[in-house]
């Protein structure tokens, strides 16, 4: 018997479309020339680079990422790279190795569910991403990635809730797997997490710190927020159906150090939800708090029965941001979680300078509850959250 194919599309979301304060045609005119010699020079990089990977015979590979789904559809990212014949996909590397990963622009990745292939609509010689229409155009078994080698898209498939896994491969390669969380309908909550200082030191507001920990530090020797891990164990225990949804302002070049992080630290696990590393979007390149408002009005559109417990810190305008996101979207949040950073967190000369947190607590009708490690978070907080079990 036949499988089946998945039809599947290019994904829209909020964070497709540029916002008002965003759009590059609303820029001052001395802010859209930086911004055009920027795209250049990043055209000119991913040319030189591609041709360079081409020259020591690398190959397109893929670098897979985590994905989730809803029971009607599946969003799947997913990048290819070009990389050496013996290269290891999701391989923990550093920071700065994986940052200068060469995109392999136009490739052609076959695509499967649980072995169910995907196929999209093909008009001419390019990819149109679209429900499947047979009567005016062809099915194709492949879908092609962009200039940057991101792909992200919908698959329209019903599938059982749990973990399924998701194959992708290109040409002279093996295929390479990555996990699909698939929610249940009608889970009654959620959690959408920051990562940078909420569970991972990373030292945001510290330019200089944070830079060394993103590009140069071993992966393996990344330090977990205190308490934080026993916090997020404690909530899945609560709520064992509760999926876990990670945030971060980094790229998806960085996406298996994450990943590697959390299944390390023990911290339950869930999709990834970064950032492009591409100047070209109309957006340019977004700010962390208009990332963390869009993929969070995605997830709330996701899920619109689910309530989320939001938690993150102090460093990187995260109590104003989540603020923000109960108050569009009132009843949809249970309550707010807030790790406030040391003053040593926020500078080296903080304890001198007598630095204080610059985020104050969020004046919202969400409860919020605040500590600098997830042990005082917890005395407060799942007191609170024991009365939704």
């Amino acid at each position: 018997m036949a499988t089946v194919p998945i039809p599947v599309r290019r994904v829209v979301t909020t964070f497709d479309a540029a916002s008002r304060h965003e759009r590059f045609e609303d820029k001052p005119l001395l802010i859209r020339s930086m911004r055009s010699l920027i795209v250049a020079g990043f055209g000119a990089w991913i040319r030189v680079s591609s041709a360079i990977g081409k020259y020591l015979n690398w190959r397109p590979n893929v670098e897979p990422y985590v994905g989730y789904g809803t029971d009607d559809y599946s969003r799947l990212i997913c990048r290819t790279v070009y990389a050496p014949v013996r290269s290891e996909p999701g391989r923990l590397v550093r920071g700065l190795r994986a940052m200068l990963m060469v995109p392999a622009p136009a490739t052609n990745v076959r695509i499967a569910i649980d072995e169910a292939p995907l196929t999209t609509v093909q008009i001419g010689s390019s990819e149109v991403y679209d429900r499947v229409d047979s009567g005016r155009d062809r099915s194709g078994e492949t879908i092609i990635s962009d200039v940057s080698g991101y792909l992200d898209l919908v698959a329209e498939r019903r599938l059982e809730p749990g973990i399924h896994t998701v194959s992708y491969q290109v040409a002279h390669r093996k295929p390479v797997a990555s996990q699909l969380f698939t929610i249940a309908p009608g889970t009654p909550i959620g959690v959408i997490s920051d990562v940078d200082d909420t569970i991972m030191v990373t030292q945001a507001p510290s330019p200089l710190r944070a830079a060394y920990n993103l590009l140069l530090l071993n992966p393996k020797k990344r330090g977990s927020v205190p308490g934080m891990g026993v916090l997020f164990n404690k909530i899945a225990d609560m709520f064992p159906q509760a999926p876990f949804f990670y945030l971060s302002t980094s790229p998806w070049n960085v996406e298996s150090s994450i990943r590697n992080f959390i299944a390390d630290q023990g911290f339950p696990q869930g999709p990834l939800l970064l950032r492009d590393l591409d100047p070209r979007p109309k957006t340019f390149i977004p700010s962390g708090v208009q990332h963390k408002l869009e993929f969070a009005e995605q997830l709330m559109g996701d899920f619109p029965d689910m309530r989320f417990i939001l938690i993150g810190d102090d460093g990187q305008k995260d109590p104003t941001t989540y603020a923000t996101i109960a108050r569009r979207y009132p009843g949809r949040v249970l309550a707010i979680g807030i790790r406030q950073l040391s003053p040593r967190e926020y500078s080296p000369l903080g304890p001198v300078a007598g630095l204080t947190t610059t985020q104050p607590v969020p004046v919202t009708d969400v409860p919020v509850f605040t500590g600098t490690t997830g042990s005082n978070l917890m005395k407060t907080m799942l007191p609170y959250l024991a009365k939704f079990q």
